[in-house]
Order: C-alpha cells, then structure tokens, then sequence
C-alpha cells in the first residue's frame, strides 16, 4: 500500500497471478493473450476456459505461461482491461513407474 504525505493511501500494490493463454478457433488463434489467473495450482501445459473478443465468450484454450506474485503495476495488460480465467482444466500428473 502506498501512502500519501497527508495520511491517505494513494494506491493498494496487490499482487497477482497471470495466464498467458493460446487459442485454437481462427479468429483468435493469431497470438496469445494473458489473463488474471485465480487458480494457484496452473501450470504451463494446463487448458483453461477464458472470455474472448468484446462479447466475453468463453473458449478453451491452453495455457502456455504462468507468472506469479506480479504486482498490478508491473502486469503484463493494464489492470483495467485484463479478463480473468473462467475455468481451468489441469493435465492429469504423469505417474513414475516403479522399477
């Protein structure tokens, strides 16, 4: 949190997680976007559900890029016009096998 001289508070540094996501529909396949991501468990590899174009709609798409503990000054999009995850889809874990 940022304080002003005069005792008020000029901004609350939050911190966040982001996605960077790529789509497979056409429209929306020509580069990837980033969105906040609200679950603590994504990796990289992962499929999410995230809102696309003006209209917000959800499509699957996979996650190529987590970054974690980012402070909103620092975000990779303007805060203001960032979406969020709607949905995530982890990989099922590959299990050793025991030799």
């Amino acid at each position: 949190m940022i304080h002003s001289l005069s005792g008020g508070v000029i901004a609350d540094v939050g911190y966040h997680t982001f996605a960077k996501v790529v789509f497979r529909e056409p429209a929306y396949a020509d580069r990837p976007y980033w969105y906040l991501c609200p679950f603590s468990q994504a990796e990289a590899g992962d499929e999410a559900l995230a809102p696309a174009g003006r209209q917000g709609t959800l499509l699957r798409g996979t996650i190529v890029k987590v970054e974690r503990n980012v402070s909103a000054q620092c975000s990779p999009v303007p805060m203001n016009r960032i979406g969020e995850l709607a949905q995530w889809y982890p990989q099922p874990k590959k299990e050793e096998t025991a030799e």
